[in-house]
């Protein structure tokens, strides 16, 4: 088996505000694209033909992979469902098996291994799957297992159901399913409402009901699909402190300097030209690009990726498992954790938790409350539906290319599209769309004062 597809054609919606000005699989994780990882893995077990269908947006992807001569980018109709995006590049597949994986998912190489030893084994399509446990089962396409097999394929239930997929081992005798899939999910519970879309796994439960057997392969290591935006911070957070774990030694680059008041507790990667200056404190591992600076006392409380050409210095703090991007800058007093995508400036005691989108300036003394006063999560809202996630509830979601004024409040949870403002003093308590500025309209009062006020 040396072809896989990977399916990247979808909108992401409920992934807003990062999906507006970028495709879903380009969302950045720990400084890399989140697909970028599955062509990694893909390409150090020997796959020669990566296809990616990508839909709007494709072109992103295809000058991320431009250089890249194992991957081909070939656009589909996204809109039609994951079952029509396949369909649409099937005949670049030469092979007889195939994986088939999707663009804003992570899956331990082992797993695939695992996915691709059954498939070549039995010559029986299977499916990577892994155990719901406490997540609602509604949030997802699920199925149950029976005897190594997979079964009762249903759409968002309402009921508790064991598993969800992850990806899949493919034999060509499932895509004359996939070329006839009706462009609608029909495996629902009564008063469950589907979308007119074509889906991979009603084209499985097709070829299920006509008799054939789809091996059932469960996921053994970590597993992170990028739906929503608390999503991308559990990723990240694993996926920093996956990178900073495999550091074994100290990793210095052409021109690199430590000056010897730094206190560094675990291992560095520190890229060619980069500088870790006086008095500068980081208690874990971390990894840094090229030409970026980290100066005059900062400190990072744990773990952390920098990208290239950034500038962290004058006692700021980085959190734990954070990454910052490229061409960032994080100055005086500023108080970070989560991710900071390319070109994020952070200025003068602002405090955030969460991530902001790339080229986003956060005006001085910009404060996003992490804690309620009832000590509680915070509700979202995705596409009308009301979630209440487990992790990062009351994170602060900022878009792309946003800004901030000073004094600017972000109550916890709340998102800002891509292109807005909050202006100064704005105390935001809800969601803000895309392309809008609100301002505080002061009301002032005006009175003479001058020297006989004090008596003279």
């Amino acid at each position: 088996m040396k072809t896989a597809v990977i399916l990247a054609a979808g909108e992401g919606k409920k992934l807003w505000p990062y999906a507006v000005i970028r495709p879903k699989c380009m969302v950045p994780v720990a400084n890399r694209p989140v697909m970028d990882y599955m062509v990694e893995t893909l390409e150090s077990i020997g796959f020669e033909n990566i296809i990616i269908a990508g839909g709007r947006l494709t072109e992103q992807i295809a000058n991320y992979y431009r250089n890249n001569k194992t991957v081909r980018i070939i656009k589909a109709d996204g809109t039609k469902g994951t079952a029509f995006t396949l369909r649409d590049v099937s005949q670049y597949i030469p092979e007889d098996s195939f994986l088939v994986l999707y663009g804003d998912t992570v899956i331990d190489k082992q797993d695939l291994l695992s996915l691709m030893e059954s498939v070549e084994k039995t010559s029986v399509p299977a499916a990577l799957i892994e155990p719901l446990s406490d997540e609602p089962s509604n949030d997802w396409i699920c199925c149950a297992v029976n005897n190594g097999k997979i079964y009762n394929i249903t759409g968002h239930p309402r009921y508790k159901c064991t598993h969800r997929f992850c990806g899949f081992a493919l034999t060509s005798d499932v895509l004359k399913y996939v070329e006839f899939n009706s462009g609608l999910f029909t495996n629902v519970n009564v008063g469950v409402m589907a979308p007119q879309e074509g889906y991979l796994e009603m084209s499985l439960a097709d070829y299920i009901s006509d008799g054939n057997d789809v091996n059932a392969v469960e996921t053994k290591g970590a597993f992170f699909d990028i739906d929503k935006p608390w999503h991308i911070l559990e990723a990240n957070n694993f996926m920093v402190k996956k990178l900073c774990d495999e550091l074994t030694s100290n990793i210095t680059g052409e021109d690199a300097i430590i000056d010897p008041s730094a206190v560094i507790e675990g291992y560095y990667k520190l890229g060619r030209g980069s500088r870790i200056g006086r008095n500068v404190i980081i208690k874990g591992s971390l990894i840094v690009g090229d030409n970026t600076i980290i100066d005059n006392g900062a400190i990072i409380e744990g773990n952390a990726v920098i990208g290239n050409d950034s500038i962290i210095r004058n006692y700021c703090q980085i959190g734990n498992g954070s990454s910052i991007g490229n061409r960032c800058i994080v100055e005086h007093c500023a108080e970070f954790t989560g991710i900071a995508m390319d070109r994020v400036h952070l200025y003068h005691y602002m405090e955030i938790g969460g991530i902001i989108g790339t080229c986003t300036d956060i005006g001085a003394a910009t404060v996003c409350g992490g804690l309620r006063f009832d000590d509680g999560k915070s509700e979202h809202r995705v596409q009308g539906r009301r979630e209440r996630p487990k992790e990062y509830a009351n994170s602060s979601y900022l878009g792309d290319f946003c800004r901030t004024g000073v004094n600017a409040i972000i109550m916890p949870g709340c998102k800002t599209g891509v292109y807005s403002i909050v202006g100064s003093g704005v105390v935001l308590n809800e969601d803000l769309p895309d392309n809008t500025l609100i301002m505080v309209e002061q009301q002032t009062v005006k009175k003479y004062w001058g020297p006989e006020k004090y008596g003279w």
